[in-house]
């Protein structure tokens, strides 16, 4: 199923590092004709970071959508009675974010328009980028990867001997990843191997915040 015409929820939290690579990918959407609906955590929508200013971010989501992204709980909730996506990618998914989203916690924007979403069962796809991959939160990845509605883009270490336990998602494999989705398939294989050209910008270190 191509995402042709679909309407996309693109959810951003607080790993700014990956942000360089997310916008390429999200541009490739937009040329695919994808109707992109953006939802921004607060951090997301409120920290200055080495990676840019949120004031930033939002210039660059003007030239992708005409839609103003939702910034509160309150605006994420009619996600859900509305049906207003037909799936929805958290592009990044910091380790907190999967966390709460294991254990039901709906205390942010992007949280909420997960919970309103799945609510229609329809797919919701995580890309993973955190430092806890393969240590606090293997448990919570390990859930979400078990619960129906629920897929991943490819992810791997991405520095294996700096940090262990970081894992990150394959962003060049978004509109694959969510194609398979929007047919009830999770895109194989899951677990790939570091691309070097990917690894720059994560060994230089990211806060991966919410």
């Amino acid at each position: 199923m191509y995402v042709t015409g679909k309407t996309i929820g693109v959810a951003l939290t607080g790993s700014f590092c990956t942000y360089a690579k997310i916008w390429p990918e999200l541009q490739k959407l937009k040329d695919q004709g994808a109707n992109l609906i953006f939802i921004l955590s607060e951090h997301a929508a409120s920290i200055k970071s080495r990676f840019g200013k949120p004031a930033d971010f939002l210039e660059q989501i003007r030239t992708l959508t005409d839609t103003p992204p939702i910034l509160t709980i309150e605006d994420a909730e009619p996600i859900g009675p509305q049906s207003l996506l037909d799936i929805l990618v958290i592009f990044p998914c910091t380790g907190n974010t999967a966390a709460k989203l294991a254990c039901g916690i709906t205390d942010t924007p992007v949280l909420m328009a997960a919970k309103a979403h799945l609510r229609n069962e329809k797919p919701l796809v995580l890309s993973l980028s955190t430092n806890d991959a393969l240590g606090m939160n293997m448990k919570n990845i390990g859930l979400l990867l078990n619960t129906r509605h629920i897929y991943f883009l490819p992810f791997g270490q991405d520095d294996p001997v700096k940090k262990p336990n970081s894992m990150t998602a394959h962003t060049s494999l978004l509109i694959p990843a969510l194609e398979a989705a929007l047919e009830g398939r999770q895109y194989q294989p899951v677990i790939l191997s570091p691309k070097t050209k990917e690894r720059k910008i994560e060994s230089e270190g990211c806060p991966c915040a919410e």
